[in-house]
């Protein structure tokens, strides 16, 4: 087929090209992937690469376009990196076959005369400083979308607000398109990773471990409640004041009002010297993950299957502080002996709590990559890096939208 070779890559700079390659695709029923980032590629990207991979069948298309649309006054545009190259090199290495690479003369012949407005969710958050910045995010995946004719496209956690306005926009306007939300991707420390990371010194990047910490120390008090997240991650960020925090915040899963008890994401923006860095985690309030797991427990050791009464629940409470304070101490001994920092397994944090509502599909992560856990939290968490905009203002990386 022109304009592609199975087993090898190709690169397309215009619209008529790849649509002409992912329409035949499409024809021989075969699904259409999209992948869509900003270029500056790292690890983290790859491994939305991997989990588009992983659909059965799938053709692969990962798009780098430094968009100028979500490119805000006082952003420099003209500043964010342009690897091309190198990014083709490493898509190359792990197998992918298509990518689109177009100029903004090529996506926007006629200026910016339609976008996509994305409703109040956009002014908060993220939003709140960088206004117009998910209209211009939302417009430029609208039209790959419409460009690759995907049947699914891969989005990274880390930027959450975003992965939940891509899925506002999905559902509101029927795109036939299946969203597939991956973990953030950390760094063996707890990091988030991020194209802005190239930026820190190396007592900076010391410093942006504390975003994870802090939202690791909220996670695990879950079962206390709301406040008690808030409180206890602040009180981390407090510890290192050289960490100048932007939001620091608790919403619902899909970023709506925080429930009393059930699913909800903790999110943090701040400011590490003159770089600016987003995480998020996601965690369970209350004890509805306790209760559930108590009665399965009970249910497979032929226990009726009668709701728990508030007694047996605090006996249970009791056995599980007391699991984990033996696991506490077992985290410390291991840390203060050099075999991993305390909170952290093999592979970094898994951040158990489920994110954005209304269809997404989380994919796993592969024994290559690296997400996290929260063992007190909820199931599985990947990276944003997927599709960030990676700006400078007055000399400031600026985080946040894909």
């Amino acid at each position: 087929m022109s304009g592609y070779t199975a087993g090898d890559i190709t690169v397309h700079d215009t619209i008529a090209g790849i649509a002409q390659v992912t329409r035949a695709m499409r024809k021989t029923g075969r699904p259409v992937v999209l992948v869509p980032t900003m270029g500056a590629l790292h690890e983290g990207h790859l491994e939305l690469v991997r989990a588009a991979q992983s659909l059965p069948r799938a053709v692969v298309v990962a798009s780098i376009f430094v968009n100028p649309l979500q490119f805000g006054e006082g952003e420099d545009f003209d500043a964010y990196p342009r690897t091309l190259d190198d990014d083709v090199a490493k898509l190359k290495a792990i197998g992918c076959e298509l990518v689109f690479a177009p100029n903004a003369r090529e996506m926007y012949p006629n200026g910016f005369r339609s976008t996509v407005h994305p409703g109040p969710l956009a002014d908060e958050l993220e939003g709140a400083t960088r206004p117009g910045h998910f209209a211009g995010a939302l417009t430029v995946v609208n039209k790959l979308f419409n460009i690759t004719n995907c049947t699914d496209a891969i989005f990274g956690e880390k930027d959450f607000q975003q992965l939940a306005l891509m899925q506002q926009m999905v559902t509101d306007l029927n795109m036939p398109v299946q969203l597939h939300g991956v973990p953030v991707i950390r760094e063996a420390d707890g990091l988030a990773m991020s194209s802005r990371n190239r930026y820190l010194s190396a007592d900076e990047r010391e410093l942006a471990v504390t975003l994870s910490a802090a939202l690791t120390a909220g996670a695990h008090v879950g079962d206390h409640g709301a406040e008690a997240v808030l409180s206890t991650a602040r009180a981390v960020l407090a510890e290192r004041p050289e960490v100048e925090v932007d939001y620091l915040e608790l919403r619902g899963a899909g970023l709506g009002p925080v429930p009393e008890e059930g699913e909800a994401r903790l999110l943090v923006a701040a400011k590490v010297g003159t770089t600016r860095l987003i995480d998020n985690v996601g965690v369970l309030l209350g004890d509805m993950r306790d209760r559930e797991i108590a009665q399965a427990a009970l249910s497979a050791a032929g226990v009726d299957d009668a709701p728990l009464t508030e007694e047996e629940m605090a006996e249970l409470k009791k056995l599980k502080a007391r699991v984990d304070e033996v696991r506490a101490e077992r985290e410390a001994r291991q840390a203060r002996e050099g075999l991993r920092g305390a909170g952290f397994g093999a592979g970094g944090m898994d951040f158990r709590a489920d994110g954005v509502e209304g269809g997404i599909v989380r994919r796993p992560v592969s024994e290559g990559g690296s997400a996290g856990t929260i063992d007190s939290a909820t199931d599985t968490d990947s990276d944003s890096a997927d599709f960030e905009s990676d700006t400078r203002d007055s000399g400031t990386a600026t985080e946040g939208g894909r």
